[in-house]
C-alpha cells in the first residue's frame, strides 16, 4: 500500500492496540497522518476468521467515510483469509431474520444501533473492539453522542475501544476519559496541530462575485491537480457549482441534499480523477482521503454560533497536504469576517498571508 515505515501515530498507537491483554486507546493526530490503517490493522488482528459473526464495530459520521474506511479493510485485509466486511450505512438493505456472518461491521450510528437492537444481526456482547472514528463528532452533544453510548453501553467490559480524531477540544477528551475505561490518551499540543506542509493565504473579497473572479484568478495562474472548494451553506454551494459550469469548468457537487447513491457515485468520479473540481458543504470537511488533492478552498471560513469553528478549519485545510506532502489553502474572506480569520490564526498561531487576487504575478509564484 505504499507504506515503508509507520507515520509517528501508528508507531506510537500500534504497540498500544496490539498489547495483550487489550488495552484502550483515545488517540490525536493531524489529518493524513495514516489514522485508518493503525486502527484496521488492530481490527484485523483481533478478528477470528474462524468465528463467522461481527467481531469488530467501527462508527464514522457520515456514509462517505464509513465507505472509505471500508475500503481500506478490504484492502489491508486481502491476505487475511475468510475475514470479510459488511456496511451498516443507509441504503443498504438486508431482510430481517439475516445472519451476518462479517467479522468486520463498519456504519453510520443510527443504521449500527438499528442493526445492534432493532434487527439483531449484531450481538454486541460479542464484540472484541469498538472504534470510534472521527470521535470528538460522535461524542459531540450536538452529533451522535446518544447513539454512540448506547452502543458503547451495550458491550462486554472486555472489548477494546478505540477513538480516533484529528482534533479533541477539552470538554469532548473529558467525556471520552469518562465512558472509555482505563483508556492510553495520545494528544497533541495545540503548536503541532498547525499544518506546517499546507501554505495558507486569503483574499479580501466583497461578497460572492468578488469570491467567484479571485477563484477564477487562481485557476488561471495555479496549476489544480484536484481542488475541494467549501462552502457554508447548501445555497451558496448550488450557486458556486453553476457559476463554474457555466464557465465550461468539469466541477461536481456533494451536498447532503443527494441521496446515498448519487453521493457515492460523486465521491468516486472524483476519486478516479474524473472531476478534477469538487464543491461540498462540510459533509466532505472530514476524513474524505483523495492524494491528487492539491488545493483546498473555503469559499466561505466555518463558523459556528458566529464565532470561527476551529475544528472544522482544521480538517477542511487537512483534505490537502496528506502524509506530508505539500498542499495550500486558500481562504475568501468578506472584510466584515476578517475578526474571524485573525481568531483562526491566533488559536493555530500561525500566519495566513494575504494575497491580491488581482495581482497574477504573485499567485503564479506561489507554486515555486
Amino acid at each position: 500500500m505504499g507504506f515503508n515505515r509507520p507515520s509517528k501515530i501508528q508507531e506510537t498507537a500500534l504497540p498500544m492496540m496490539l498489547a495483550d491483554p487489550p488495552q484502550n486507546l483515545i488517540a490525536q493526530s493531524q489529518s493524513g497522518t495514516g489514522k485508518t490503517a493503525a486502527f484496521v490493522l488492530a481490527m484485523l488482528s483481533r478478528v477470528n476468521p474462524n468465528d463467522k459473526f461481527p467481531q469488530c464495530l467501527c462508527l464514522a459520521p457520515t456514509f462517505e467515510l464509513a465507505v472509505q474506511t471500508g475500503r481500506v479493510v478490504e484492502k489491508m485485509g486481502k491476505f487475511c483469509v475468510n475475514i470479510r466486511v459488511s456496511y451498516a450505512v443507509q441504503g443498504n438493505r438486508i431482510p430481517r431474520g439475516t445472519v451476518k456472518e462479517e467479522q468486520i461491521v463498519i456504519g453510520t450510528p443510527g443504521t449500527m444501533l438499528d442493526w445492534c437492537f432493532k434487527l439483531k444481526f449484531v450481538d454486541v456482547k460479542k464484540i472484541k473492539v469498538f472504534v470510534l472514528d472521527e470521535a470528538d463528532v460522535m461524542i459531540d452533544k450536538q452529533n451522535f453522542l446518544d447513539q454512540s453510548v448506547r452502543i458503547q453501553r451495550a458491550l462486554s467490559p472486555d472489548c477494546q475501544m478505540l477513538l480516533f480524531s484529528a482534533t479533541f477540544e477539552d470538554p469532548v477528551l473529558w467525556f471520552a476519559q469518562r465512558i472509555v475505561p482505563e483508556p492510553n490518551i495520545i494528544k497533541l499540543r495545540r503548536e503541532e496541530l498547525t499544518l506546517d506542509n499546507i501554505r495558507q493565504y486569503y483574499f479580501e473579497c466583497e461578497n460572492k462575485e468578488d469570491k467567484y473572479k479571485a477563484l477564477c484568478n487562481i485557476y488561471g495562474s495555479i496549476t489544480v491537480g484536484q481542488a475541494i472548494i467549501f462552502c457554508q451553506t447548501r445555497k451558496n454551494a448550488k450557486w458556486l457549482y453553476w457559476a463554474l459550469l457555466n464557465d465550461g469548468h468539469q466541477v461536481s457537487l456533494l451536498s447532503g441534499e443527494l441521496d446515498v447513491e448519487q453521493r457515492a457515485e460523486v465521491i468516486q468520479k472524483f476519486r478516479d480523477g474524473k472531476d478534477k473540481v469538487l464543491i461540498t458543504t462540510n459533509v466532505c470537511a472530514r476524513g474524505i482521503d483523495v492524494k491528487q488533492v492539491t488545493i483546498v478552498v473555503n469559499f466561505s471560513l466555518p463558523t459556528g454560533e458566529k464565532l470561527a469553528d476551529f475544528e472544522t478549519y482544521l480538517h477542511r485545510i487537512g483534505r490537502t497536504g496528506r502524509f506530508g506532502k505539500k498542499g495550500l489553502a486558500f481562504n475568501m474572506v468578506e472584510r466584515h469576517n476578517l475578526p474571524l480569520l485573525f481568531s483562526i490564526q491566533e488559536h493555530f498561531q500561525i500566519t495566513i498571508k494575504r494575497l491580491d487576487p488581482e495581482d497574477m504575478e504573485a499567485l503564479e509564484k506561489i507554486e515555486d
